[in-house]
């Protein structure tokens, strides 16, 4: 396994209350897998992509990321797993505005260290390898939404990570450039990358070769889902932009 997790728990204070968000989430994603976690506004999607993406921490419950009891880990070197195990892409890019194409897939190899030389051809490929070989110089106000989502594709897996994690990645593009972000997820894949995607979406989750939903923070198959949803609203409660 590349990530499991085990009966995992996450609450958040409020005033005297504790408020639950996740609750008994276990999870288990294997090399080569792609997985979609879907479910509506609300359900404890960012919470647990938080939490799978090392940027917070559970309440109770365990986290094994390639073998390691992350829990047990402090913040620096967590920072250092994050930023070689994992690859982020985020709905809005996140990309710096000041700086090239390429510059911005850089830097992931900026922090881990690698040599300018290095870095450069690294980033190059890397850009190449999402099609936008022409857009190395390019600045981030030069590019397309979809572009913009491919350079940050490409800084999600220059640095090789074990894991690309994918929070609504299509949520702020048009339906081509988003089809044209999902072949190049499904193309990763197939060369070997592990997916897990974070959508709303039914579209787009039906791009991953799995799918589990999270509803009202607890995590389950589609089937399940289906008759909770069933018995509560008497349909389905996906949202769809």
């Amino acid at each position: 396994m590349i990530l499991e997790l085990n009966n995992i728990y996450k609450n958040y204070s409020a005033g005297d209350m504790e408020v639950p968000v996740l609750k008994d989430v276990s999870l288990g994603v294997k090399e080569k897998d792609y997985l979609s976690i879907m479910g509506p506004s609300g359900s404890g999607k960012s919470t647990l992509m938080n939490i799978i993406g090392l940027l917070d921490r559970p309440t109770s419950g365990t986290y094994l990321f390639d073998g390691i009891d992350v829990s047990t880990q402090n913040d620096n070197k967590l920072s250092r797993i994050r930023n070689k195990g994992i690859g982020f892409v985020f709905q809005n890019f996140n990309l710096m505005p000041r700086e090239t194409a390429l510059a911005n897939v850089e830097l992931p190899l900026l922090y881990a260290g690698v040599k300018k030389k290095v870095r450069k051809e690294l980033a190059a490929a890397a850009l190449e390898r999402v099609g936008l070989a022409d857009r190395m110089k390019f600045f981030p106000t030069q590019l397309s939404g979809g572009q913009k989502q491919r350079v940050a594709i490409a800084r999600a897996i220059v640095n090789s990570p074990k894991i690309l994690l994918a929070d609504e990645p299509t949520g702020a593009l048009d339906s081509h450039s988003g089809d044209q972000v999902m072949e190049i997820f499904r193309t990763l894949n197939k060369e070997g990358s592990t997916i897990v995607m974070i959508t709303h979406e039914k579209s787009v989750a039906e791009c991953a070769d799995k799918i589990v939903v999270i509803y009202d923070g607890v995590l389950m198959s589609q089937e399940e889902y289906a008759q909770v949803s069933s018995r509560k609203h008497g349909g389905d409660v996906y949202e769809e932009n």
